[in-house]
């Protein structure tokens, strides 16, 4: 059994939305639902991202994409690289959030307890 983890960090690396999927999941089918719940100017995110519904409705909401093209697509976007430097705020979250021995090893049996878990450390990040 495996489960994803999937967050929205802020500018600070602290956790502003979170979600479960299962393991075999896609990460970009949980991209438009956390982003429901924020108002960012700028996505920051790897090449998994890289997709024309997402892109277009991330211009339609007025927020910068700035998600790396994947090898497979013909028509390059520019990209500001030096702000997708930033990202590392994302990998730095969940590197602190499996310094937790529960969520590392994934213990609890129910993915809503599981959840719980994740947003009980996330809790703990933002007292930090």
């Amino acid at each position: 059994m495996t489960t994803k983890i999937h967050a929205v960090v802020d500018a600070l690396g602290n956790p502003v939305a979170l979600s479960l999927t299962p393991g075999q999941a896609h990460d970009l089918t949980q991209a438009a639902p956390l982003l429901e719940e924020v108002e960012p100017e700028a996505l920051l995110a790897d090449k998994a991202y890289d997709a024309n519904s997402l892109i277009e409705a991330l211009n339609d909401r007025g927020i910068t994409p700035v998600i790396p093209n994947n090898a497979s697509r013909s028509i390059k976007r520019k990209t500001d690289f030096a702000l997708y430097r930033e990202r590392n705020l994302v990998e730095r979250f969940f590197c602190k959030l499996k310094g937790f021995r529960a969520i590392a090893t994934r213990y609890d049996k129910l993915a809503n307890t599981f959840l719980a878990a994740v947003q009980l450390v996330s809790v703990l990040f933002w007292l930090n």
